[in-house]
């Protein structure tokens, strides 16, 4: 699919670049005539009144160009970011639906034996749960961005171990890991103040994200602890391809994915950080990333509230 040329984001920068200072030159003549005039005896109040007008109209320009330069950088920065959504979205309902589609044209041969039928029947089982899994993603951040009063979230205590566990076994079914891929250290007596359905989609999708943005072998770490000021720490350390320093903090914007080719190859549609950075947030806690840089591993760490 061709990719639309967008509109540059130094247009409305070089406007303004150019608008200020000539309005500032502006400003300046027009002071020295009025201070000239005034100097060869002009009625003082006339003219202190236009000078004064001068200086409102002066900065109510300025103040107008400053927010329309503003308000276009946003736009197109956003509109950047919903054409790289957009080619995600193609991407990930693409090659499911393909898939099902192929799948589906085999079962219809005759005589094919049935263990061939329950491979591809297991296969198009996890194209729909892939498929699902992008809705929901969807969906999620747009109640989280539009929505975020109503999430009806309930906290309660939960057990951390039984948790991560559980979203540990999930991931590896998914992307068919070996045993010992995901490697688990949460002392099961650690519980953290939460919504679990919440903190089931934040664990899920940092543990998801890790083994994704590895390269085979995906080995990730997924360790708990209480500090000391009882808040529970939680991190998904894993050793794939590792984030840029100026991208630590813009991994978690909606619809931003790092412009690098190895995080081009890979599934996403730059809305599963920006859920679970939503969702923290809500829950009463921070996350924060950590990564040396490219090639050097990330290091996800999520601060929740311990028990009162």
């Amino acid at each position: 699919m061709a990719r639309r040329t967008l509109p540059s984001i130094s247009t409305p920068i070089i406007m303004a670049s150019i608008a200020l200072p000539i309005a500032t030159a502006l400003l300046v003549g027009w002071t020295l005539v009025f201070a000239r005039n005034l100097a060869d005896g002009g009625e003082v109040a006339q003219n202190v009144w236009l000078l004064v007008s001068g200086v409102v109209a002066f900065v109510v320009l300025m103040t107008q160009m400053l927010m329309f330069a503003i308000f276009l950088g946003r736009e197109i920065l956003e509109v950047r970011r919903q054409d790289s959504f957009i080619d995600s979205v193609t991407h990930e309902l693409k090659s499911p639906l393909s898939s099902i589609k192929l799948a589906l044209q085999t079962l219809g041969r005759d005589n094919l034996p049935e263990e061939k039928r329950e491979v591809l029947r297991t296969m198009m089982l996890g194209d729909v749960d892939r498929l699902s899994l992008f809705v929901d993603d969807i969906l999620q951040a747009s109640r989280l961005a539009h929505d975020r009063e109503k999430l009806g979230m309930t906290m309660s205590e939960v057990p951390l171990a039984e948790l991560v566990d559980e979203c540990a076994r999930s991931v590896s079914g998914h992307h068919q890991l070996p045993a010992g891929a995901i490697r688990i250290d949460v002392d099961p007596a650690i519980t953290a103040i939460s919504d679990r359905a919440a903190l089931r989609v934040v664990v899920r999708n940092l543990i998801d994200n890790a083994v994704k943005y590895s390269d085979a072998p995906a080995t990730v770490l997924v360790r708990a602890a209480t500090r000391r000021d009882g808040d529970v720490e939680l991190e998904v350390e894993d050793a794939g391809i590792g984030i840029p320093p100026q991208d630590l903090k813009r991994v978690f914007h909606r619809f931003y994915r790092v412009p690098n080719e190895r995080v081009r190859k890979r599934r996403g549609t730059g809305l599963g950080l920006f859920v679970v950075w939503a969702l923290v947030r809500n829950l009463g806690g921070e996350i924060t990333a950590h990564s040396d840089g490219p090639g050097r591993g990330t290091t996800m760490t999520v601060r929740l509230p311990a028990p009162a």
